[in-house]
Order: structure tokens, then sequence, then C-alpha cells
């Protein structure tokens, strides 16, 4: 059987090629949830705080999406083969410590170099991490939370040796100096990227293997798919995504902060969540993921912060809202679901 004769991948998110003709209203609602949340929470901000309109609290907004945008494309990418990325924080705390001490003073001298070996980190981090899950056969969970306590082992390592830090003035415009109205360099770079991935998954060869291996990987290798080049690739493009973040952190953070990418671990899965994407696989997509980061963020640097919601009220609201939205998810994919 040929790749282009793969499993057909159903529901939201699939390749064009693969959906069923027209669109049901489960399925037309679940596609339009996460904007619908995302514009009545940033209403409620605006409401609250009318300052959130203007360029300052929007670009700071924006760069915060950036960064866990730039992290949910490659936790999408593995989610999507049903797989998970624990590693994502650990790697990203590792090379925003490394860039930071590459960089070491601030001057642009040596920000490519930071750069290339931080991006190298996350792809080797991304391909022990396929090759663990490919060859030894390790569930993507054990593999990657086994990644994330040796690279936070290594990391403290590394630091407790190594405290000269750094971030050049141009990382740090690059990632939070806006140059047009609230937009900075790096969200640019981020959309651009996003526009390829969300093409990468729905118009090329490539992206249908990823949503049959999602569906079954048994099925898939029968269809001729190499299940282990695809799930080594993925991993590779999380663990080079988490890297860019790191690296973003370095010029947000004006240098290295030890617990720096913690909070991304669980946020960039959640945002994956609440974009709609299937967390057993084979159904979603990167479009609504951004809607999904987007949602973190408001709600995280946001709108409860400026409510003045304590943190305990706060993490059970967030919790509320992610529970609220995977019910009516788990409703509209049992809807179109054949009878």
């Amino acid at each position: 059987m040929s790749v282009s004769t793969v499993v057909p991948v159903p529901g939201a998110g699939a390749p064009p090629a693969t959906r069923k003709a027209g669109i049901s209203a489960p399925q037309l609602l679940t596609t339009l949830l996460p904007w619908v949340v995302l514009a009545v929470l940033y209403l409620v901000l605006v409401l609250r705080v009318p300052n959130f309109l203007k360029t300052g609290p929007l670009s700071v907004l924006l760069y915060s999406i950036t960064i866990l945008g730039v992290v949910a494309m490659g936790q999408v990418c593995v989610i999507l083969i049903g797989g998970i990325d624990l590693s994502v924080s650990s790697t990203m705390t590792l090379t925003n410590v490394v860039s930071a001490y590459l960089i070491g003073s601030a001057t642009d001298q040596h920000l490519f170099t930071a750069v290339v070996v931080s991006l190298l980190v996350g792809a080797l981090i991304g391909v022990l991490n396929g090759l663990v899950i490919t060859k030894l056969g390790l569930p993507d969970m054990i593999a990657t939370l086994a990644m994330m306590t040796i690279v936070a082992g290594a990391l403290l390592i590394f630091h407790a040796g190594h405290l000269k830090v750094g971030s050049s003035p141009a990382l740090v415009a690059f990632a939070t100096k806006p140059f047009f109205g609230p937009i900075m360099p790096a969200a640019v770079v981020w959309l651009a990227l996003a526009a390829v991935l969300i093409v990468v998954l729905n118009k090329t060869t490539f992206g249908r293997q990823v949503y049959a291996v999602g569906l079954s990987r048994g099925a898939a290798h029968a269809a001729g798919i190499s299940v282990m080049r695809t799930t080594i690739i993925l991993y590779v493009i999380s663990g080079v995504c988490a890297a860019a973040a790191g690296v973003l952190l370095t010029g947000q953070l004006g240098g290295m902060q030890l617990s720096s990418g913690n909070p991304y671990q669980l946020w960039s899965i959640a945002a994956v969540v609440l974009g709609g994407t299937s967390i057993f696989g084979g159904r979603g997509g990167y479009g609504n993921t951004i809607a999904g980061v987007a949602i973190i963020v408001v709600l995280q640097n946001g709108l409860l912060n400026v409510l003045g919601i304590p943190t305990s009220a706060q993490n059970i609201l967030y919790g509320l809202v992610i529970i609220a939205m995977l019910v009516v998810f788990r409703f509209g994919s049992r809807q179109d679901a054949p009878t």
C-alpha cells in the first residue's frame, strides 16, 4: 500500500484531502470555541483595564504569547502522534543558561554562536528522546520524563560552575522591542514559522504520515510509513522549538534564570489541548493551538492577575477553564463520530 493510501484522518484538524465533505455542527463548535473563549477573556480584560488596548500592554502579552507559541509548535507535533514531551521545560532552561553564558556580556559578538549551539542542544535532546522511544520501546511520557530529569541534573552541574551571564542588545530587541505597533521581530518570525507548520501538516505527504502515525502506529507501519523516522523528526522539532524558546527567554529576561522554563511544560500541553488537538493523537493541528496559547497567556499574565485573584484561586479557575473546554471537545468528537 502506498503512502497516499493511508487510513483517512477524521475530524477537525485533519488534512483537507482526508476530511469528510462539509463540516458538522459539533466540528464547527470545537473549531470556533478556542477563538470565542479567547475573545471573551480579552474583552473582559479590556473592560476591566482599558489600558490593555494600548501598545505597551499588548506588546507584553504578545512576547509572552510568542515564547509559549514557539514551545507549543513542537509540543503539538509530538501530541499529534499520541506522544508527549515533558522535557521541554528543562530544555528551555538549559538553553536559556547556555545562551546567556555563551553571550557572556551585553554585546552581540557571540550571539550567533550562542543561538546555533542552543539549537543544536535542543536537536540533540530531541534525537535522544526519539531514539529512546523508538529503539527501546519506552512510552513517550516515561522517556521524556527521564530526559527532563537528566537535563535538569546537567543544568545544575553547568550552572554551579558558570555564573557568567548576559544577553545581547540585538537579542533583547528581537524578543521584546516592538517595531510596528505592539509587534516585535520575534512575533513575526514565529507567525511565519507557524504558517509553514500549518501548511506542512495539512498539505504535504509528511503531514499525512504524522496523522496516520497518530491514528495507529501499527497501521502506519503496515502502510509503509517509517514510524521511527517520523517520531524522531517530530521530537527533534520539539527539542529545537524548546531551545529556540529558551534563547528568547534570554532576551526577555536579560540573562539566565535557573527556573525560567518550568511553567512551560504544562502550559505548552494545555495550549495544545485547549486548541482542540486530541491528546491521543491523530486529530487536531497548530492553527487552533495559537488560540490555546493566547488563552493561557491572557489568563495567566493578564486577566487573573489584573482582577486581583489569589494564586490559589487562579489555579482553580485556570483548571476549570481547561476542564470545561475539554468536555465540550469530547462532546463534539462523540457527536461527529460515525454511528
